[in-house]
């Protein structure tokens, strides 16, 4: 079968089309601003990529359209698509028909650390030998593909793993699917990882989505399990909308509490009150705790014992762009994350502080994501960037004031229109120890290689 997939460029879209290859489909498709890492992932697996929605594409005559939520009413080949009644699906459909059908589904949802969470858990289950399939949205460094479908386990090398790993986001499925993507998955274990105001384009507010998320709840079948973040109070209220599965949570006061955690990231599993082993690893920050207890609790729901699950941990990489060191020059350290919601913000700063100490933290930050541009969050910036001793926003193509936004915090904050100029100032600035955390949902411009040679340069001079 040949499908052309419009909005491939996408993290879920082009696993999509990574996992319609391995199943022997060709794979075409199209879109805008194609950028690192997917489209090299996806030159590299044989798809070929079409720049913009022309209509010419109509002659490749696919044998379905698989259509991403990108693309909206008035793209100019759905509109020809549509003029000419031709076949088209959802992404989230066709992955339900065409790969979930049949398999334990694995889903981990929230509105932070879903990719992370969905990497260590399918990684857990590669350490343990059940060889799952998985779809990231990332490039998990343990595996350097976002997707793949289920391989061969080692206990049984005549059959094909049923486990399939599933980051499920709340973002709607397409212009006439209005769901959020997940409820097409039916997942046997469903990780919640925790749940904030975010998607404000399509979310009137929290309750909104709190719906979506009980709809997903309803799904999980009563031999299944939800494993819950105990600290957040928004998925209790989903819970006690209606759940008719075994639910395990996992924080404080919990039945998965992470202990006696040291400055390096390392930390004790307790379950129920009994140390389970000893996580010993350098990923930062309490927020990936609470990533690996949630990822350790499904691991066990499909089988993988505490033990291998923590062992596995020990040699978990994390996903590109979390924390990701991208260069150092004479002591100066670029790291690039991917956080764009004031939560994700503070938490990784907090995990960074707690790695480098008082060294000097400058924060480079795109607000780029459609909720952050449309200033919905721009009051709680300010306390996000707490820990940064300087802070650089881009503020092109905001419908708000950065400067006006960030102004409790004007003494440390520099806001730029222009990309040339903020790399210059950073640059300038920029002393030996310094961490510098760049922090975007999208390519950012290149400024972490422009950085980077503005650098070079500087103390090539010097």
């Amino acid at each position: 079968m040949h499908i052309h997939i419009l909005g491939i460029c996408g993290t879920f879209m082009g696993g999509i089309a990574v996992l319609a290859k391995q199943a022997g489909h060709k794979v075409t498709g199209c879109d805008t601003n194609v950028y690192p890492p997917m489209s090299t992932q996806l030159e590299a697996q044989g798809v070929e990529l079409i720049e913009g929605f022309d209509t010419a594409q109509i002659a490749l005559n696919p044998d379905i359209y698989v259509i991403g939520n990108v693309v909206s009413r008035g793209n100019p080949l759905m509109e020809e698509i549509l003029n000419l009644g031709l076949p088209y699906i959802s992404g989230p459909q066709w992955l339900a028909e065409n790969v979930l059908q049949g398999r334990w589904v694995l889903a981990v949802a929230g509105t932070h650390g879903k990719t992370t969470t969905s990497s260590m858990l399918a990684w857990i289950l590669e350490y343990a030998g059940l060889a799952p399939g998985f779809l990231i949205g990332g490039v998990p460094q343990n595996f350097g593909v976002s997707a793949r479908l289920p391989g061969t386990p080692q206990q049984d090398q005549h059959s094909q793993s049923p486990f399939f790993v599933i980051e499920a986001d709340e973002y709607d499925t397409a212009f006439f699917d209005k769901r959020s993507k997940f409820v097409h998955y039916h997942p046997r274990t469903a990780v919640l990882n925790n749940l904030e105001f975010d998607h404000a384009d399509i979310f009137e507010d929290l309750a909104a989505i709190e719906k979506q998320f009980h709809h997903l709840v309803r799904t999980v079948p009563q031999k299944g399990l939800v494993v819950a973040n105990g600290k957040e109070v928004s998925l209790q209220r989903v819970i006690d909308k209606g759940c008719w599965t075994p639910v395990e949570k996992f924080g404080s006061d919990a039945d998965w509490q992470a202990l006696n955690a040291k400055g390096s990231g390392s930390f004790d599993v307790a379950y129920q009150g009994k140390i389970q082993g000893h996580v010993a690893w350098d990923l930062l920050g309490e927020h990936n705790r609470m990533n690996a207890l949630a990822s350790i609790a499904a691991a066990r729901h499909a089988g993988v014992t505490v033990e291998v699950s923590i062992a596995a941990l020990t040699e978990f990489k994390n996903v590109k762009r979390r924390m990701e060191i991208v260069g150092e020059i004479n002591g100066i350290t670029l790291y690039d994350d991917f956080a764009h919601h004031p939560t994700a913000i503070s938490t990784t700063l907090a995990g960074l502080r707690g790695k480098v100490g008082k060294a000097r933290i400058l924060a480079v930050l795109e607000p780029r994501s459609n909720t952050m541009k449309l200033g919905v969050m721009k009051s709680a910036l300010p306390a996000s960037l707490e820990e940064a001793d300087l802070v650089f926003c881009y503020g092109a193509n905001l419908g708000w004031d950065a400067s006006e936004a960030l102004a409790p915090i004007q003494s440390k904050a520099n806001i730029y229109d222009d990309m040339t100029q903020m790399v210059e100032s950073i640059s300038s600035v920029a002393e030996a120890g310094d961490q510098i955390l760049i922090m975007s949902n999208g390519g950012f411009g290149g400024v972490h290689q422009k950085l980077f040679s503005a650098l070079q340069i500087k103390f090539q001079a010097n």
